[in-house]
């Protein structure tokens, strides 16, 4: 395509030059008019000092067009960083491949297990997304209800959740001192806002975890798990960790585990549920034949792994990555005769 704008000025004539030329020698007594240019020669062809009109036209009408696209591109980026905060959400589900394990959404930034990392709920702020409890405090041993909401960078409330195991949003509530697990699954209302029913059984406090995975206008999806304290006021008296060991009973089961879980590494575990005529007859619970979180004494870091699609050897199997040396608080949720039941352990990662 030509440059119209890079062209130089049309350049005057050889006889439009030579008519304009003055002799070198011009006699002392020659009249000035004698001097004069034709009028007809001196108004010549006009030369432009910029670009015409229509040229000026085109110019202003391309300029236009790249303003408008740039804006368009800014305001995209603009929307699409960040999460959804437009009606609830139908999210599509969790884009995690299947039978990838470990299957963890317990760290602070959402990454799968398999390489060491810091565990969730330390904060109740993470990759932007805050939790916001709209009430803290409950009257120990009495129905309440707990609401809540995730907020962005913005303070705007996230509506737009995948869909992990068949829930949106994961709650995990345990005192301080690991007792009174409960593993809950709340509501959203148009606006953003969480609610579920919630029993405190004892004075203390508590500690809830809000795991989820946020989906970006773009689709992209954030994992995060963050953490707020809740309050039981009255007189509490912390219960001392039971000794470590791999076999419980619970609700007339037995289970036990086998695997050595050492720091920052990831190893498998594997968990055998048995009734009193053997090996029980586990039923799919959330997608999975059962639940795994982890939550370390002290600063109750948490994990919560998902195990292998299917049972291997009649056993659920795990992939699990302790972050660091300590004392744990395993939980196995595991479903016979469509109820739920919840097997813990204590563990000692040295």
């Amino acid at each position: 395509m030509t440059d119209q704008h890079s062209a130089a000025a049309p350049v005057v004539s050889d006889q439009v030059s030579t008519a304009l030329a003055v002799p070198d020698e011009v006699p002392a007594t020659v009249p000035a008019e004698a001097l004069a240019v034709p009028e007809e020669v001196s108004a010549g062809p006009e030369v432009s000092a910029g670009p015409d009109r229509s040229t000026l036209r085109l110019a202003l009408v391309v300029g236009g067009l790249v303003l408008a696209v740039l804006l368009g591109f800014g305001l995209g980026r603009s929307n699409t960083d960040g999460a959804a905060t437009g009606g609830p959400s139908s999210a599509a589900e969790h884009s995690d491949p299947p039978g990838t394990g470990p299957h963890n959404h317990g760290t602070a930034t959402g990454t799968d297990q398999g390489t060491p990392t810091e565990p969730g709920g330390l904060a109740v702020s993470s990759a932007g997304f805050t939790l916001a409890p709209l009430g803290t405090e409950f009257a120990a041993g009495r129905p309440g209800q707990l609401r809540f909401q995730v907020r962005d960078v913005q303070r705007r409330p996230v509506t737009r959740f995948a869909i992990v195991h068949d829930k949106p949003m994961h709650l995990i509530v345990v005192r301080r001192d690991l007792t009174g697990y409960q593993h809950l699954h709340p509501t959203m209302a148009a606006d953003g806002t969480w609610s579920v029913p919630l029993t405190l059984a004892q004075p203390g406090v508590w500690r809830a975890y809000a795991d989820f995975t946020v989906v970006a206008d773009n689709g992209a999806q954030t994992a995060v798990t963050l953490g707020t304290d809740l309050v039981a006021p009255g007189g509490y008296q912390p219960r001392p960790l039971p000794d470590p060991a791999t076999s419980t009973t619970v609700d007339g089961f037995t289970v036990a585990y086998q695997g050595t879980p050492q720091a920052g590494a990831t190893v498998p575990l594997t968990f055998r549920v048995d009734g009193a005529g053997g090996a029980a007859p586990l039923e799919r619970y959330l997608g999975a034949y059962g639940h795994l979180v982890a939550l370390r004494e002290g600063d109750l870091g948490y994990l919560h792994v998902h195990p292998e699609p299917e049972l291997v050897d009649g056993r659920v199997k795990f992939w699990l990555t302790t972050p660091g040396p300590g004392r744990y608080r395993l939980y196995l949720d595991f479903q016979v005769g469509a109820d739920v039941h919840t097997a813990e352990f204590t563990l000692v990662v040295p």
